[in-house]
């Protein structure tokens, strides 16, 4: 075979020298590829914070939008922001003339019919009828509120535990009270949990028993503050709530507002 024919390999120097040069290559493609990368996942990550803090608060939208006329309470403890307030599932225009079973509040009253739709109903509900928050007429101290006792079921002849109601609603409405609901939100802990299916109680914040039913809405809560004003003419007012989110070095802030609908 001619020389010139025959086949060459790679010497160890020249094999150095490729894996070096190679090095060199991928260390600077790396220099360039580092930022974009650290930023996208930066991005993301920004972008999971946010997702959870929009649901929680979406969710805490949903809730005090169908609370109780004037049920709404904040309290903070040790840093701990409570948010509090009478959850209703249904309502409705009881009977105050006319034929049939109206409701009666200058005596204790046990039934009353539901004008309109029938009203679906369930054990352990409550009746609450014009709600203002104030002495006398305040539904955490068990004023406005009478407790179902008929069937569960949608119903237009409504019976309650007999109760004469303070005051008589100008609208003839009625809500259907299933109980109370909390948002508490502790930045020490790092979360902002939901609790339900407890006692209504007057006192302010409330103590959950360790079975108190509850959901985790969201972790690595770093600062949240909640505000209401119920408002100059106590007909509207308004739940702020502001939620920061983080993990690591990245944080997330959002603001929500909700109006809530005191016309009892």
């Amino acid at each position: 075979m001619h020389p010139s024919t025959e086949a060459r390999g790679f010497t160890l120097v020249e094999m150095i020298l490729v894996i070096a040069i190679m090095g060199i290559v991928g260390a600077m493609v790396a220099v360039f590829l580092r930022a974009p990368l650290e930023g996208y996942v930066a991005q993301d990550r920004r972008a999971r914070l946010a997702d959870a803090a929009d649901t929680a608060l979406r969710q805490l939208g949903r809730d005090v939008r169908l609370a109780l006329p004037n049920s709404v309470r904040v309290s903070t403890a040790g840093g701990v922001f409570h948010l509090e307030f009478l959850a209703t599932r249904a309502g409705g225009r009881y009977r105050a003339a006319g034929g049939g079973d109206i409701l009666d509040f200058t005596v204790a009253d046990g039934s009353f019919d539901a004008l309109g739709p029938a009203v679906a109903l369930q054990a352990g509900d409550r009746i609450a009828v014009y709600n203002l928050g104030i002495p006398g007429a305040d539904a955490w101290a068990g004023d406005t509120l009478a407790v179902y006792t008929g069937p569960a079921g949608s119903v237009n002849s409504i019976a309650i535990a007999a109760r004469q109601f303070p005051l008589a609603s100008p609208g003839h409405r009625f809500q259907v009270v299933s109980g109370p609901v909390s948002y508490v939100c502790d930045p020490a802990a790092g979360t902002l949990t939901r609790y339900w299916g407890y006692a209504i109680a007057a006192a302010q914040p409330t103590v959950f028993a360790a079975a108190t039913p509850r959901a985790l809405l969201a972790d690595g809560v770093r600062a949240c503050t909640i505000t209401y004003q119920s408002g100059v003419t106590e007909r509207g007012g308004l739940v702020s709530v502001t939620l920061t989110l983080g993990r690591d070095t990245e944080t997330a802030r959002l603001y929500a507002s909700t109006h809530v609908g005191n016309q009892p």
